[in-house]
């Protein structure tokens, strides 16, 4: 085979791959979690970031009990009937600079949301773990600054659940 030959083939070796790899998931759903959790309990998290930001916990609480519901792999139950807790705590909210342009215009910054999270089995009373979690999202400094600075905390907070989420079912 020409080098031509030998190209055209290399390219669409790497094309099949490319198209064959993005159509692959993987899912660690009910990798780990222990058998006799079938339930998880989730208290509406406590804000101890000292932000100001009204609704912080509301929307973390949304995201973090609408991937639990969306994974399916251990149901939402009230605390009374729960084999699991996980108790999660807002620790700190951070806003800093990311991008600064010419003439030290800030043009874009990073947001930054830390949640310490305690899982526990409420079957055998013990502690699975007690981790810190922390995850940004970006927001622009020019335009409706505030609906930016929502959407960075919400794009934070879709993360942050997902990593949580994972942590539990998968041993993350």
């Amino acid at each position: 085979m020409n080098s031509f030959g030998t190209q055209r083939a290399a390219i669409l070796f790497i094309l099949i791959s490319l198209t064959m790899f993005r159509g692959c998931s993987y899912s660690f759903t009910g990798a780990s979690v222990p058998p006799h959790l079938k339930s998880i309990n989730i208290p509406f998290p406590i804000d101890r970031s000292g932000s100001g930001e009204a609704d912080l916990v509301d929307v973390f609480n949304t995201k973090i009990v609408q991937a639990f519901i969306d994974d399916n792999t251990i149901q939402i139950a009230e605390r009374a009937n729960a084999d699991a807790t996980l108790e999660c705590t807002v620790i700190s909210l951070s806003d800093a600079p990311a991008v600064v342009s010419g003439g030290e215009d800030v043009t874009l910054r990073k947001l930054t949301i830390n949640i310490k999270v305690v899982y526990r089995d409420l079957v055998k009373r013990e502690l699975i773990f007690d981790k810190n979690f922390s995850d940004f999202g970006n927001y622009s400094n020019q335009g409706n600054v505030y609906d930016e600075r929502k959407q960075a905390i919400e794009a934070a907070m879709d993360k942050l659940a997902e990593d949580i989420l994972l942590s539990v079912v998968s041993n993350w």
